[in-house]
């Protein structure tokens, strides 16, 4: 990974200035300690927009003490993989990390990503129960403090033709963000296709794919009503965007300070939970008004893509048999063990 020197010095330069400037000093005298957040979402996404809100009342809430800056479109220059170790090496005081581009660094990370595993918001809720104390090894272990979750809206596959089983959409090319998406289509008797979010467009009025998965905020984002028509509301993966702090950052806040990012990030954490779902259910409604179809699936055909991806499921555990209690204890709670 190729980072910039000069980035960081100037970076933790500045972040170290004003924390200095802040030590010692009374409540009321304390100088605005900057933290420069790396997002790599552009700035009018619904996710920069909510982190936005989270920024304003840490601010409020410690007086003015801490300033989160949000560089937002990749501004600072970091790559969505890079944050985890970004903010583990001091390059920038915070970032919005996706959990699954982190899975190199920390594969529990990926446990979500697996296909079919949660079929519904409330699932995830339950899963996440399993997965915090994990995510606590984590941070720990990449010199961080992991403040808040943001899962995306349910996932979907957007089709250019409806169908009723697998086999009528047998080598349809669809295109995934990362390489489990793609393995995931591949299982399911599709072509998966790996490409950037930035060639998407192109690769759909060419014909380079006839498919994609996403989710529905970002179908809205993209028009996908100019080139498909159906909507299968699958949830085959999930996503969630983790709200990053490195520990020296942290440290240099006061504990008043301290004591106010935390209580933010304990109210935000279901606010934002509640408005994925909230941007996702009028994705939806955006789609079917500009002529989308959402497909029933037949249950037949749901069950068929469960079992088709199970391998995955097995393959994962075998990789990281930690994950296995983890997996085993969610489906005994939402009764499909």
């Amino acid at each position: 990974m190729s980072l910039s020197t000069n980035r960081r010095t100037m970076l933790l330069g500045g972040a170290a200035l004003v924390g200095v400037g802040s030590l010692g000093l009374p409540r009321a005298a304390r100088a605005a300690t900057r933290l420069d957040l790396s997002e790599v979402l552009p700035e009018d996404n619904w996710q920069t927009v909510e982190i936005r809100k989270f920024a304003a009342d840490v601010a409020e809430r410690s007086g003015g003490e801490i300033e989160i800056v949000i560089h937002s479109g990749g501004a600072l220059g970091f790559k969505g993989p890079e944050h985890l170790q970004a903010v583990a090496n001091g390059l920038v005081p915070m970032a919005d990390l996706l959990a699954a581009q982190a899975a190199g660094n920390a594969p529990i990370l990926k446990l979500e990503n697996m296909p079919f595993l949660v079929e519904s918001p409330a699932e995830l809720t339950i899963l996440h129960k399993f997965l915090a104390p994990e995510f606590d090894k984590v941070s720990t272990r990449f010199n961080q403090k992991f403040l808040t979750t943001m899962p995306s809206p349910q996932n979907s596959i957007f089709m250019k033709k409806e169908a009723s089983s697998l086999a009528d959409l047998a080598g349809t090319k669809v295109r995934a963000a990362d390489m489990t998406g793609k393995e995931t289509f591949d299982y399911l008797g599709f072509t998966g296709v790996q490409i950037p979010w930035g060639e998407l467009i192109p690769a759909l009025a060419t014909g380079r794919v006839d498919g994609v998965g996403t989710s529905s905020t970002s179908a809205v984002d993209g028009k996908f009503w100019e080139f498909m028509g159906f909507i299968y509301p699958t949830n085959h993966i999930w996503a969630t965007n983790i709200l990053s702090i490195n520990m020296e950052s942290w440290n240099r806040l006061s504990p008043e300070a301290q004591e106010a990012m935390l209580a933010a990030a304990e109210e935000w954490t279901p606010k934002f939970w509640a408005a994925s779902k909230a941007k996702g259910d009028a994705a939806n409604e955006t789609l079917v008004q500009n002529g989308m179809k959402i497909v029933d699936i037949p249950p037949e055909m749901m069950t068929e893509m469960q079992n088709r991806t199970k391998p995955m499921i097995a393959a994962y555990i075998e990789e990281l048999p930690e994950a296995g209690p983890i997996i085993e204890a969610y489906l005994k709670e939402v009764g499909r063990a």
